[in-house]
């Protein structure tokens, strides 16, 4: 039976596009590709999870302050955070790793807050769709950044372009998206 997609059969399949043998192990330092590879998906996976899918958005999170400092400091995985409900009414951004109250100029938080969050899930924790897609894109950029042929881009292009569909296609059927409840955006600004 096969399993889901490790980190590592990710890089060895990007080490293929460039025709490189595979390696052992993530942590295999004394092959130059295989490190740019692995710092590669890395780069990937955030800018492809920063979007904000439905199995890394946690909605209707509460966050507390902390006491004596009352300070909300915000989990080092969250991508981007706002406010849901009643309380989009505050002025609330990130800054550094605390959210600040823009209206009341200070990081002092009197109660909890609820939050839509996007947080930056490991490559294991992803579910299958997201770690093909974000596999492909990974390789495509590999290839184009070491060896850099347009002949073999086209090629892996049309794979991130099948799998990107994949990914929308499975991220509509888990998120049960319709037109009403298709875009977190959207029901923000509906929320409010």
């Amino acid at each position: 039976m096969l399993a889901a997609t490790t980190e590592l059969e990710a890089i060895n399949s990007m080490l293929t596009t460039i025709g490189e043998s595979p390696v052992s192990s993530v942590d295999d330092t004394g092959v130059v590709d295989a490190a740019i590879a692995h710092q590669i998906l890395q780069e990937v996976s955030r800018e492809v999870q920063g979007r904000g899918w439905h199995f890394n958005t946690e909605i209707d999170y509460p966050m507390s302050p902390t006491y004596p400092d009352k300070e909300i400091v915000i989990p080092d995985n969250a991508m981007e955070v706002d406010t849901v409900g009643t309380d989009t009414d505050k002025e609330v951004v990130v800054r550094g790793r605390r959210l600040y109250d823009r209206k009341n100029h200070t990081y002092k938080f009197d109660s909890t807050i609820k939050v839509t969050m996007i947080i930056l899930l490991p490559f294991e924790d992803l579910p299958q769709y997201a770690r093909e897609y974000i596999s492909m894109r990974a390789a495509r950029i590999f290839q184009k950044r070491t060896i850099g042929s347009a002949e073999l881009d086209g090629f892996t292009a049309q794979d991130e372009a099948r799998t990107l569909v994949h990914l929308e296609n499975s991220e509509a059927r888990t998120a049960d998206l319709n037109v009403f409840n298709g875009n977190y955006s959207i029901l923000r600004v509906l929320d409010r």
